[in-house]
């Protein structure tokens, strides 16, 4: 279960960079039914890959194309990352989809202190796998902030303008609100994963990308280039106790997309 937080404040976070996320990476962004695939969860920068050990998660489900909802957490593997000369703790999902389909993976995270920053950070990240049908790329989990896609998140090539929505939850304090009613204008986050760290970094703005959603909460991005892209929204939902000082909680949803090479005739 995810600690209980006071809702005290609902503030819309401006971006700043450079920014920890979390990686959640199929090795494929699709596979065949009945071939299996593994997941990587890591935690750090993406553009840099600049790796900090992983928090254990408190929970991963996914989501099948029937809606059917997994509990994967009893599978996580943990593993160690290379980075530099440093050895990182990283976790691996082992999965074997059984069906054609589209499967969603949620991971919802801890509460991570951010030294630097004097807050704490609370995620919850989402990752579709493609098996050879489309269906059921656009399920949401329910959770209180969550970006769930509009635009299908697999089959995509370079340039592709890409739509995501943020959404709330049945399950509070609303349980006959409408969960797609919008939550007001957002900033969103956008970087790109690199598999190893680049020899040059380009300047912040490029490095980190911001967009705002519209009224509908809606965010509306291009994706320039190849590879795995993460969106992120953030929002201050609360204070928590460090060292006997209460400081912010930032709730989380970071979103990963998928960009392929066009496919040759």
């Amino acid at each position: 279960m995810r600690s209980a937080l006071p809702l005290v404040l609902f503030l819309v976070l401006p971006a700043s960079a450079p920014a920890h996320y979390n990686m959640l990476l199929p090795k494929s962004p699709s596979v065949e039914r009945g071939k299996e695939v593994t997941l990587i969860y890591q935690w750090g920068h993406p553009f840099e890959h600049e790796l900090f050990d992983a928090p254990l998660p408190e929970s991963v489900i996914v989501l099948g194309p029937d809606g059917k909802k997994t509990d994967l957490i009893k599978t996580l593997k943990k593993v160690s990352a290379k980075v530099g000369k440093r050895d990182v703790t990283a976790y691996e999902i082992p999965f074997t989809p059984e069906e054609p389909g589209d499967y969603v993976f949620v991971l919802h995270t801890p509460a991570i202190w951010m030294a630097a920053e004097g807050v704490y950070y609370q995620d919850v990240v989402k990752v579709v796998l493609h098996v050879q049908a489309q269906k059921g790329w656009d399920q949401w989990e329910d959770s209180t902030f969550e970006l769930t896609p509009l635009t299908r998140p697999y089959g995509l090539v370079a340039g592709t303008v890409f739509q995501a929505q943020l959404t709330r939850s049945l399950k509070k304090a609303e349980p006959d609100a409408n969960p797609k009613t919008p939550l007001g204008p957002y900033f969103v986050e956008i970087e790109r994963y690199n598999a190893t760290p680049p020899k040059e970094l380009p300047a912040d703005e490029f490095l980190t990308r911001t967009v705002k959603t519209d009224p509908n909460s809606v965010v509306t991005c291009d994706l320039p280039e190849t590879g795995w892209w993460c969106l992120t929204a953030a929002r201050t939902i609360g204070t928590k106790d460090h060292d006997g000082k209460m400081v912010p909680v930032h709730d989380r949803s970071t979103f990963w997309v998928h960009v392929a090479d066009k496919p040759r005739p």
